[in-house]
């Protein structure tokens, strides 16, 4: 059950912040601009990390949790559960910012909540086939670069820092194209708060991270096997 919790209050945290300052700050012609949502996701997992880490394995994502289930890092029970508080933490991150929001003076219908999205909600206009093929590939890398870090005990040390920064990185160039999910919890939540075109594009950011996910566990063990 603690690892559960943890996985809860991660999610919690990873959400409200970097959706927070998605949302808060203006988004990409705002005060922090790709950046510093970038950067707000990926210290969140810092931070996170050191915090939760041993207790967990800080997944906070259902994408992480699918490729430790492909490279038998974890049982399917778990899996489950991971998943389940993963997208109940995520919920909560998105209410405690809708409510932060609503009691700022913020327009939540104008700011939004951090909502990936691709045509018209996309920054360059992005399609839902290209909008697939990015998240796909941004998560690849990010779930690549998880296996490889997490694999090494020498580097467990940095491990937190390291992929703090490869989400960050992902997010720099998907910011524009899709928001960035990499994460299908970080994206339901904000979509079933908004509902309309959001909920209806969400599919991708699930399908997307979980199809990355698959090919970089795959890749990871078929380049590593003995």
């Amino acid at each position: 059950m603690k690892k559960y919790v943890s996985e809860f209050i991660g999610t919690a945290v990873l959400v409200l912040f970097g959706c927070g300052t998605a949302a808060i700050t203006g988004g990409i012609s705002g005060m922090l601009g790709i950046l510093g949502i970038a950067l707000a996701f990926g210290l969140s997992i810092v931070a996170m990390a050191y915090v939760i880490g041993n207790i967990s394995g800080c997944h906070i994502n259902p994408a992480v949790s699918l490729a430790m289930l492909i490279s038998g890092k974890m049982s399917v029970k778990d899996f489950i559960c991971y998943i389940v508080a993963q997208c109940l933490g995520a919920i909560l991150g998105i209410a405690l910012l809708y409510l932060i929001m609503v009691n700022s003076g913020l327009d939540v219908a104008v700011r939004g909540l951090g909502a990936n999205g691709f045509d018209a909600n996309s920054a360059v206009n992005l399609n839902m086939v290209g909008a697939i093929v990015v998240e796909i590939i941004l998560t690849f890398v990010f779930i690549y670069t998880i296996l490889g870090v997490t694999s090494d005990e020498k580097k467990s040390s940095v491990a937190g820092i390291v992929i703090g920064l490869t989400l960050a990185f992902v997010h720099i160039m998907g910011i524009p194209l899709t928001g960035t999910s990499v994460n299908p919890a970080r994206s339901l939540a904000p979509a079933i708060f908004l509902g309309g075109e959001a909920l209806r594009q969400v599919w991708v950011f699930i399908v997307g991270p979980f199809i990355g996910s698959a090919l970089a566990a795959c890749t990871f063990k078929f380049l590593n096997k003995e």
